[in-house]
Formats: C-alpha cells, structure tokens, sequence
C-alpha cells in the first residue's frame, strides 16, 4: 500500500474541506470495515476526480505553510493514498482515526494503539486480556481501568520501567504488533526506539560507602564527564584508572536467584501455545543468555561525593540517560549478612510474588516503586525483600505508629530475633547491639534539620555511618517534599524500594520518584484483586443530602470558610449518618465515620453517643478506644480525624461513612477505601464491604467530590449516587427532625469562629508547603489554612520532640560547683 509524504492538517479538516462521497458500512465476519460508496447523481470520472482533488487540495495546505513543534504534534501520520475524510471527521478532529486499516484476524486481538499520542486501549474481556494486562502494565502507565475497556499510555518513563525489568526494545515493539488490531504506526516505533536506547547503560553503584557512576561503554562516561553540571561534580578516586581518566574495574557476575516464600516451581506444561511464548519476557519469569549481554569483562566509573547524587540522577534523565539502580547483593562481601528470613507458615500471594519478580528479575535487586492497594499486603512484599537480600535494612514511615506496626510485622512474620530490631522515633533511639539488623524510624525524624538532643544525635550518626543494604520507603508519595527528598541521600543504600497505594499527588511532583527512587516496577490491578477475594468488594455510594433552607440561606451569605461549616454540619447529613449507621449496626457491620473537620467530630460523636478520635487524643485513649473497637460486640462505631487516614489498622471494618473530607484530595479518598479493601472473614456474595460519601447537595462539596473520586473511578469503581435513603424519617429519635432544633444548630454554628471551619492538618502529602507555612491546595487558591511542615509526616504526632533526656541531664550535673551554689541554690529558694 502506498504512504503519502505528506500528512493530514486537521485544521484544513475543520475548515471545511471535506469530501462530499459518503461512507457506509460493508460485512466483514463480525465486524465492519469502511469503503467509500459512490453517490447517484455523480458520474464515474466525477466521482474518480473527487478524492484526487479532495487529497491534493490537502498536500497543497501542507507544503504552503509551515510548522511549529505544537503544529506537528497534531498531524497525523501513515494515512492511506486512497482515504478520504468524511463529515464525521470534522466531528472528531484530531481523534478521528478511521483512517486506520484493521488486520484480517482484528476480532482475536485485544488492543488497539493510538498513533498520536501512545494512548492504548484494551478490551478486558479479550480472552488474551490477562497476559495483555501482564504486558502492558510492564511497558505502560495504566490511565483507566473500568470493568470492559481499559486506557494506558506510553511515556519515556514506563519504557524505562519496561527495559529495567529486562525487555528489549525489539521484544516491546514485536508484542504490541502481535496484540494490535491494526499496524504499530511508525511514530510509536520511533518513540519506543528512543525513549529504550539509552537506558541501562549508566549505573549507580554504591561501593565501601562511596558512590560511583559505572557503564560498560567508556564513551559514554565521557560523554557525560563533558556535559557542564555533571562535570564539575566528579571528583579524584584513589583507586586505579586508565588513560582516558576512569576506574577499570571488572564486572560483576549473575546467577540464579530464589526469592524468599516464592513457590518457584518448576513449569510442568512444557509444551507452551505460541500465545504464552509471546508473554514470556514480561511475566517475571524469562531468564535467558540475553539477560546477561550487559555484563561485559570489564566496567567504567567515576566517583561522586554523596550529596551530588541527587543532582546527577536528575541531570541524566534530562539528557535521556536514566540511571540505573542495582545491587548486586549477592557478591556483597563487605556488609554482613542479617540473619532473616520468612518463616515456614508464611506464604506470599501470587500477585505479590510478581511484583517481586520485577524487582529481582535478572538475580540482582533493582531498586524501584511497587504500587499495591490498601489492603493487599505491601508490609509483607517490603519483609520479603528484606529478606531476599539478608543485608542491613531501614524502614522509613510517615508516623510512630506506623513504626511500631512494621516492628511488629518483621516480627510476625520473619524469623528476625527481637535485638536485630530498633526503632528510632521521638521516645525510642536504642539501636541494635549485631553486626546487622534492621532500624524502623519516620520520615521526620531522619530529615530533622534543627539542632538534636545528645542520643539522637548519637543515633544519626550511627545511621549515617553506615553502609546500609536496603531501604523501604513506606508511603513513597511522601518523598517528594522538599522536608523529605534528603532521606534519599542521606541515607547510604545500596537498594530502594518504594510502597504506595496511591501514586498520586496534587502536585507536579510524582515524577520525581523517577530519578529519587527508581521506576515503577509494578503496579496491581484493584478490580482483579477484588474478584480473587484477595481485598474486599466495595459498594461505593455518594449520597445527596439537600440543605435545609435556614442553612442553605445562610451559605449563599457566608465567606468561604463559614461556607464549608455551613454544609458539613448540614442537618440533612446529620440524619443520614445517623441512619446508616443505625442501619448497619443492624447488619452487624463494624463502622468507620471520617470528618477532616475536628468540630464536626466532636459534635456527631458526642450527638449520637459514639467514641472519636483525634489529633489531640491521647495514645493511651486511642489504644483503649481501637481495642473496644476491635473485640468489644458492644462498640461497632469510631469517629475518626485525619489520624486515621494511614496510621491505624483495623481490619474488622466493613463500612466507611465520610461526612467532610480534605477538599479534592484523590489520594486521601483512596487511602480512606483501604481501611476496609483489607479481605473480610465473612464472605457474603456480592458486596462485604460499603463506602458512603455524604455530599450536601448544591454546595461547592460537589466539585470537591467529584475530583476525590477521579482516582477510584479509574481504578474501576462505580459510585452510585443515593438521592434518598428510604425509611430514614421513620427512624426513632431521628436528630434535628423539627424546625426548632435546625435552628438552634445554625445559631451554634454561625456563633463559631472560622477557625471551627478548618481543617485538621494530618499526614497528607497532596498538600505543598510555601515559604510562610500557607497551604496552597490546586484549584482552590483562595482557600488557605496555616499549617506546618510536620503536616507533611503525620501532623502533631510527628512533632520533633525529646523524651529521653538522660544524657542531656548528665552534662548539666557537670557544672562547676561554684556555679550550682551560688546561682542555682539561690534559684531554688
């Protein structure tokens, strides 16, 4: 078939110059084709000389004019000699692709391929869908994954994922041939092609606690040692080098890897269909001579000092040289090893099992992102890890809470001995007395800037010194605060990994854990989780709660702030939480009410008689009220702050009521989900777990709804909207059921000051810090509440405060007894 030179300028489309020959549909199996269908009134040379005009009409726009980078971008290439646009495409535009030519065979293929912009769509109930999801997940960002048709797009930093867990660019492009619908289009090849050639051949290595850039290729090394801000930034080795300036060193070798609690069976069908041969390479499990051509007799390197990293990482993704992680921590013989490993009754899930494959695919430990929801077990993937490379390990988290839960998880679920672990918080800075062990501490703590009491000091040293194996980023999204990005280089490892549900932020600033961390090696499917009973299946509903009209007058009056006040103490969403909760209780459900806003809270709680927690909870209160929560039949309903969001594990849960929120957080609706995703021990069919938003109607809580709910709806949720809740004004002691009661709650509310209507400031990262300690929230600049940078890791439990100060007290004793006599004595008295 011949190609024009030319292409299409969609502009010229929808100016009108489109061909008046019409356009019908013609049997082709199941499916349909298109093909031009002459009209009556034209005669055979008329109807011949109408598509050349219509065509070099095009050519001639093209070559008359000239265009800009943004003018390129929307021609579309590979269009047909013989095609021609029709009025529809003046309808679609530049998403008008019915240019494209479908394969004989296109009904038995899943996927098609947009030529423009790499946007892949996927039929899920293709019966090639599984391996397809397998594949694409590998060399692709999942955008939507809804029950029947699934969106992923292509970028430079899914390709460099792809080509770190060991695919060739050849086998991407080969694969996507063999799954699409219609030819790969040229420019996708040429993306694919310079988005792969460059990767894996720059690595950083960390050696004798010294960070050193290392390639095969000593023209690339040079290359790099040219360009004006990575230059500067070698400094002189003392170990040997050659002519050409470089550290000659020879290459590490591979071998065969177990990973621990992998099943790791032998494959019994040996005789595999041409369809799983094609999904080899991507499933984990390819471990062929080509997995080693980069191990060459001998590699390059330069040195870098430590707090250069950072700095250099982010340079080579800038010139489309991304630097490779890896840690060869098998032929590690300077670090000792850490007695761990999982213990026999501990087995891991098969999806868990492939995120690690991705992570130790070519017997080497990659360090990356793995992306799991809440609920689906990313405490026991980083243990397993852990495990697998049996070196020194630090564990980062976002609150003390959360450090004392993966303590305790080490310790339920590997053989590691109780001395080997230590925590480093606020109250805790005892580290372990062996040669290895692992230390769990929060973000904060290690990123504290100010000035530290002796024994933490003392522990920051010891961390520092060190030359640990690997690093576990809990809650990763975090990281790129500008409090938090140097814990990455702070701390010297050899191998980091990343765990996080949601891999989104309100900011700009996700893509930073490409060069922070490392790509994102896997990321799991929810809907198919839900489906294998390996999380729960949740019902998610928004319910519409009309404002009264005392209160809705009163909001069309009020600032912002009183605005927000006015629709989260709405008495119409009283009633409805009081009703489901009634209602589920009922079932036997153990509930979960969310309020970001602390006064309305405390004024559900104590209205309905129910326990709540927050900020200012004490921890011996918290502890009581979550284990009544847990094992008292008696107690079946929490109120819960911003504290709960991450730090608490209850898995009883089964029913979530959300009555105020932190504006259009997506990250924050998702995290609330995972307080009951975890799988439930009654397994009715249909739902086992429900989520109610509660919206009061017509208010700017709509907007913000709508925007929370971005994240899930692509995960595949539905939201059923409830406009009403049958039988809720029949519910005995129904709360402000007459005209007198709403009114008294509205003069209570309009009494209250605007700092009643703020929010409380907890462990959320969608929120950016500027100088002055304002929050600025994305599409809503004209809503500011003062925070502070302890926010960013978990809010007022994560303040940097001193406990233990036993050493500070020794060294006041040592003052000169003159000085204690007369001064102090007198103070005293």
């Amino acid at each position: 078939m011949s190609r024009r030179n030319k292409t299409v300028n969609y502009n010229e489309l929808n100016n009108g110059n489109f061909s008046d020959v019409s356009i019908s549909d013609e049997e082709d199996g199941d499916y349909t084709s298109s093909k031009k269908r002459p009209s009556p009134s034209q005669s055979a040379p008329e109807r011949k000389r109408k598509p050349e005009q219509s065509i070099e009409a095009l050519k001639a726009s093209l070559s008359n004019k000239d265009f800009d980078e943004d003018d390129l971008i929307q021609l579309t290439p590979d269009i047909p000699q013989d095609y021609v646009p029709d009025a529809v495409s003046k309808t679609f535009g530049k998403s008008d692709f019915s240019y494209l030519r479908l394969k004989p065979d296109h009904f038995s293929r899943p996927i098609w391929i947009s030529p423009k912009d790499g946007r892949i769509i996927l039929e899920s109930f293709s019966p090639l869908a599984e391996q397809a999801q397998d594949f694409l997940i590998t060399i692709a960002e999942p955008v939507s994954r809804p029950s029947h048709i699934h969106e992923y797009k292509i970028t430079p930093y899914s390709l460099y994922a792809a080509v770190s867990v060991g695919l060739e660019t050849d086998d991407i492009i080969q694969v996507l041939n063999r799954l699409s619908k219609v030819p790969v289009a040229e420019s996708i090849t040429n993306f694919i092609k310079g988005a792969t050639v460059s990767y894996g051949k720059v690595k950083l290595v960390l050696k004798n606690n010294r960070y050193f850039v290392e390639s095969a290729q000593a023209d690339v090394l040079q290359m790099l040692l040219k360009d004006p801000v990575i230059g500067p930034l070698r400094i002189n080795s003392e170990s040997t080098v050659d002519s050409n300036g470089l550290v000659k060193l020879a290459a590490p070798t591979q071998g065969d890897l177990k990973i621990a609690g992998s099943s790791n069976k032998p494959d019994d069908n040996k005789n595999k269909d041409t369809t799983e041969d094609i999904f080899a390479s991507v499933v984990g499990n390819k471990t062929s001579e080509e997995d080693f051509d980069d191990d060459m007799d001998t590699v390059h390197s330069f040195e870098i000092a430590n707090d250069s990293v950072e700095i250099i990482k982010k340079r080579c993704q800038e010139i489309e040289y991304p630097v490779l992680e890896e840690y060869d921590f098998r032929n590690d013989q300077r670090n000792p090893d850490l007695e761990i490993d999982l213990k026999p009754s501990t087995q891991i899930r098969p999806y868990q099992e492939k995120s690690l494959s991705k992570m130790f695919g070519n017997g080497r430990a990659r360090s990356g992102i793995i992306v799991l929801p809440c609920g689906a077990g990313k405490t026991l993937v980083g243990i397993t890890a852990a495990c697998t490379i049996r070196k020194s390990v630090i564990v980062l988290c976002t609150s003390s809470v959360s450090v004392m839960q993966w303590r305790q998880q080490f310790l339920q679920w590997s053989t590691i001995q109780p001395e080997s672990v230590a925590a480093f918080t606020s109250e805790n800075k005892e580290m372990f007395s062996t040669d290895a062990g692992l230390v769990v501490s929060t973000y904060s703590m290690v990123a504290n800037t100010r000035a530290r009491s002796y024994d933490s000091q003392k522990v920051m040293d010891f961390l520092t010194s060190r030359e640990w194996g690997f690093i576990i980023l809990d809650e990763v999204h975090v990281v790129p605060a500008v409090m938090f990005r140097r814990v990455v280089t702070t701390i010297a490892a050899h191998s980091k990994l990343g765990l996080t549900a949601t891999l989104v932020r309100e900011d700009d600033k996700i893509y930073d854990l490409n060069f922070l961390i490392g790509p994102k090696l896997y990321e799991a499917n929810w809907m198919d989780l839900a489906q294998k009973g390996h999380i729960a299946n949740v019902q998610c509903a928004e319910v519409w709660c009309p404002m009264t009209s005392e209160f809705y007058q009163e909001y069309l009056r009020e600032t912002s702030r009183k605005k927000m006040l006015l629709y989260i103490m709405n008495p119409t969403k009283f009633q409805a939480c009081q009703f489901l909760i009634h209602y589920h209780e009922k079932r036997g459900d153990k509930i979960i009410v969310f309020s970001d806003n602390v006064y309305a809270l405390q004024e559900y709680a104590l209205k309905l008689g129910k326990p709540f927690i927050y900020g200012a909870t004490s921890q011996q209160e918290r502890m009581k009220i979550l284990q009544n929560f847990q094992h008292n039949d008696q107690v079946n309903t929490i109120f819960l702050s911003k504290v709960g969001d991450t730090s608490i594990d209850l898995p009883e849960a089964t029913c979530l009521i959300q009555i105020s929120s932190h504006y259009g957080s997506r990250r924050q609706e998702a995290q609330r989900l995972g307080r009951i995703l975890r799988a439930k021990r009654r397994n009715d069919e249909g739902f086992n777990a429900f989520f109610y938003s509660l919206v009061s109607k017509d208010t700017q809580e709509m907007y913000y709804s709508t925007k929370r709910q971005a994240f899930l709806v692509d995960q595949g949720y539905a939201f059923k909207v409830i406009t009403h809740l049958n039988g809720m004004e029949q519910l005995p002691n129904l709360a402000y059921s007459t005209a007198r009661e709403r009114r008294e709650l509205l003069q209570e509310v309009l009494l209250k000051n605007e700092d009643a209507a703020g929010l409380e400031i907890g462990d959320d990262a969608d929120t950016t810090f500027a100088r002055e300690g304002r929050i600025k929230t994305e599409g809503s600049s004209s809503v500011k509440s003062a925070g502070s940078l302890a926010g960013l890791a978990g809010g007022e439990d994560m303040a940097y405060l001193e406990y233990g100060k036993n050493k500070n007290k020794e060294i006041r004793q040592q003052r000169n007894p003159l000085i204690n006599k007369l001064y102090y004595s007198k103070k005293k008295s």
